[in-house]
């Protein structure tokens, strides 16, 4: 491999700031702080808004467009699809 062309791929610390969940990945992004894991291990810290342990779809808290109170039925009723001719 030529060397000066290739992203630093290394092991980066992903934390979750809505719930405090941290797992440890490679990446390439790049990060100016650094952060500890739960084995004592310093590493590139990345924060993210939302990860998998705190997304509504991951977690089943998501509602569906079916269960929104009739508001679909209201819909299909009032913009229902007209018989081909």
């Amino acid at each position: 491999m030529r060397e000066g062309i290739h992203p630093n791929y290394r092991e980066v610390l992903f934390v979750d700031l809505s719930n405090g969940f941290k797992f440890v990945t490679r990446s390439c992004v790049n990060t100016k702080e650094m952060g500890k894991t739960d084995d004592g291990r310093e590493l590139p810290l990345f924060k993210l808004d939302t990860s998998s342990e705190s997304h509504p779809f991951y977690t089943g808290t998501q509602k569906s467009v079916n269960d929104m109170g009739g508001r679909v039925d209201k819909f299909f009723k009032k913009f229902g699809k007209t018989p081909a001719k």
